[in-house]
């Protein structure tokens, strides 16, 4: 497969930042979604909706990451310490930041003894200091492992990259509660976890082409996939403890939502105003901080300031207070990056 580079990087950007603010959204809806039983249905339900048309965003990430890195040949150390000092920096800032907050809020104790409260410390550094904060740990295990890959990809042929697609979607089926037990002595996991992810996106942006057909047959695996996640999620709480079964990243339907949508944003072709494009692309810039902040901006929109879920109907609320914690987020790491000397770093540029 010869070098090549994404044609028209603009969708990608419009891709990142829709995948970004689903994060937000997904974020928000998941307070209700975990009090199933203790509000009333439709709030429920809604927050449900919301969760299933957003599950795509992590795997998008991850899929932008490989359409953007695997056709490139890397000098392996100067790859590493490119990617690991923009992403490891303000990651060590931020983690310190909700440390600060788990203390503001009393879930952390100090006690004053410098060696048992380091100790603290670095056990949340370890296990992650806030729930958004997985993906960075997960990113930069890739990271690792992309100078390796994409090796394989830039020699391999559209067929080879086929196998691999089909195994690491086999590899995960056999995970799942109900067809585990079919799992064969012979290991096939190799071809696992959210390296797949860097494989299809690549696979997705070079060797797929476009077409009416195709694009029709997108929309309607989308819509498809948005019904039968929603739906099955209801039953699934009601009936059975396989409550996220559907909305498992690592999973076939969030696999095939995450494809429809990558492949929606490829495609679709938007005439957007000046002003709009340059607004998406000052947004774009922010968005490793955005994603790293978001979460203690969510955590003082609810207290004090009642922004939540609960502000308005959830159908409206959800999104709004989304879109406002997105806002803020921009504002505090646009601030943050006109710091002298570390601005920069800490604001995830």
């Amino acid at each position: 497969m010869a070098p090549a580079t994404p044609k028209n990087i603009d969708w990608i950007n419009s891709l990142r930042l829709i995948a970004l603010l689903a994060v937000i959204v997904l974020h928000v809806s998941a307070i209700p979604l975990g009090q199933y039983g203790h509000i009333d249905i439709d709030t429920w339900l809604t927050a449900d909706f919301y969760n299933a048309l957003v599950r795509f965003a992590v795997p998008v990430f991850v899929m932008i990451t490989g359409a953007l890195t695997l056709h490139r040949d890397y000098e392996l150390g100067a790859f590493l310490k490119k990617r690991l000092s923009r992403v490891v920096i303000p990651f060590i800032f931020w983690s310190l930041v909700y440390v600060w907050y788990s203390w503001y809020i009393e879930i952390l104790v100090f006690t004053g003894n410098w060696w048992a409260d380091s100790k603290l410390v670095l056990h949340q550094l370890k296990y992650s200091a806030s729930y958004h904060l997985w993906y960075v740990y997960m990113l930069i295990g890739l990271y690792f492992v992309i100078p390796v890959i994409s090796i394989f990809v830039r020699n391999a042929t559209k067929r080879q990259l086929e196998y691999f697609l089909a195994m690491w979607f086999i590899a995960m089926l056999l995970t799942q509660p109900g067809i585990s037990r079919f799992n064969p002595q012979v290991d096939i996991h190799y071809f696992s976890g959210y390296a797949g992810y860097l494989v299809l996106g690549h696979y997705l942006t070079f060797c797929v082409n476009y077409s009416r057909r195709l694009l029709i047959t997108i929309w309607s695996m989308f819509f498809s996939l948005l019904i039968i996640i929603t739906i099955s999620t209801y039953f699934m709480y009601k009936y059975t403890t396989w409550i996220t079964l559907l909305y498992e990243p690592l999973g076939p339907p969030v696999v095939l939502l995450a494809g429809s949508v990558f492949l929606l944003a490829r495609f679709t072709k938007m005439q957007l105003p000046g002003f709009i494009i340059k607004a998406k692309d000052f947004a774009c810039t922010y968005n490793y901080g955005i994603y790293l902040s978001h979460a203690l901006i969510l955590y003082f929109l609810d207290d004090p300031f009642g922004i939540s879920f609960k502000l308005c109907t959830s159908i409206l609320s959800i999104p709004l207070t989304a879109v406002i914690c997105f806002g803020i987020s921009l504002l505090l790491v646009w601030l943050l990056s006109k710091l002298p000397v570390f601005g920069k770093w800490l604001a995830g540029l």
